[in-house]
């Protein structure tokens, strides 16, 4: 979250772009000095909320074409509007995958450097772990991801009647079929991901309707890319709904993931704009989450379980997205939840 001070600097500058640092100082309305107003600056390029133009003396700041994406948003001051008093981006934004996505790096420079040390400490965790070691914790994990992400879209098992059920095939008294079949079908497609890790590289609308399938199997959803309008509750954004514009769009997705060089990049992108096209009529947050931690087991990453995460908290992240297109919360959340998985897990 900016500072107030932060705050003014970014919104003279949206107001007043291609300004010195000298004309940026001269013109805010704020009581510090040069050298204060120099590290404010150098500090929201760093966050990505302000590029510069220029060299030197030459030197001018301009907002960041990606600025929406990165502005920090406090998540409990945001949905204390409600649904139809929030200012939001209605309809489907056509050019934020190909175009304010395109180039941009999601994580900063402090973030990747945390996960990458997170990432180099599961490496050096699994080398001393026995080939049926690991095989266990990811076992252990597989369970964790399938009760939660079950969990997020409404399923009442509890961890310890997932486990069993997983393990032994036993069904929980009190809960429905269909409950059992969405959890049986989640450790299906992480087995499937397991067993043939490459399978998402490179990553294409056919492997996504795959993993898809795999997920709705026996559970009357359909297969394939929805040719009808969907609904998404607690928000008033439009998803798409020509089959052919959700094509493209999943096309571009795929397109931009598979230029993208970093991993972690890659496995954020396919969790957040998976939910946001809303390609099939249900199961696209599950598909997303599957196919993100395909993305990391395939570049022997270590997967994340999402076990800790409030489902609630999950909702308004992905809703903050949908309705603003910014990626700060579930950033957050992802980093979080990866942290979680190499301290827990391996």
């Amino acid at each position: 979250m900016l500072d107030a001070k932060n705050k003014a600097v970014v919104e003279f500058i949206r107001g007043n772009p291609s300004l010195s640092s000298k004309e940026i100082h001269n013109g805010v309305q704020l009581e510090v000095g040069y050298a204060t107003l120099k590290r404010v600056l150098t500090k929201l390029t760093l966050e990505k909320l302000i590029i510069t133009t220029g060299k030197g003396k030459g030197t001018k700041y301009e907002i960041a074409p990606a600025y929406k994406l990165f502005y920090a948003i406090d998540v409990d001051a945001y949905f204390e509007k409600e649904i139809d008093d929030r200012d939001i981006k209605g309809n489907f934004n056509l050019e934020l995958i190909p175009k304010v996505l395109k180039g941009v790096t999601v994580f900063t420079d402090s973030e990747i450097k945390k996960l990458n040390a997170l990432q180099n400490k599961y490496k050096q965790n699994i080398s001393q772990l026995t080939k049926e070691e690991y095989a266990k914790e990811l076992e252990r994990l597989a369970i964790d991801l399938s009760w939660k992400s079950s969990q997020i879209e409404g399923n009442t098992y509890s961890l310890l009647e997932t486990e069993r059920l997983l393990k032994e095939k036993e069904t929980a008294g009190g809960k429905s079929k269909d409950e059992a079949i969405m959890l049986l079908n989640h450790k299906e497609a992480l087995d499937f991901i397991i067993g043939d890790p490459s399978y998402i590289d490179p990553l294409t609308i056919a492997r996504v309707e795959d993993i898809h399938s795999i997920l709705i199997k026996e559970l009357g959803i359909d297969r394939n890319i929805r040719n009808r309008r969907v609904g998404i509750s607690g928000t008033n954004y439009r998803p798409l709904e020509n089959e052919f514009q959700i094509k493209e769009a999943l096309q571009n997705m795929c397109n931009l993931v598979n230029g993208t060089d970093g991993t972690f990049e890659k496995a954020l992108l396919v969790l957040i704009l998976l939910s946001y096209i809303q390609a099939f009529g249900d199961g696209n947050k599950r598909t997303a989450r599957i196919v993100s931690n395909a993305i990391l087991i395939g570049n022997n990453y270590c997967p994340v379980s999402f076990r800790t995460i409030d489902s609630v908290e999950y909702k308004k992240a992905l809703l903050i997205f949908y309705e603003q297109n910014n990626i700060t919360a579930f950033k957050k959340i992802f980093i979080d939840q990866f942290e979680f998985a190499v301290e827990t897990y391996f």
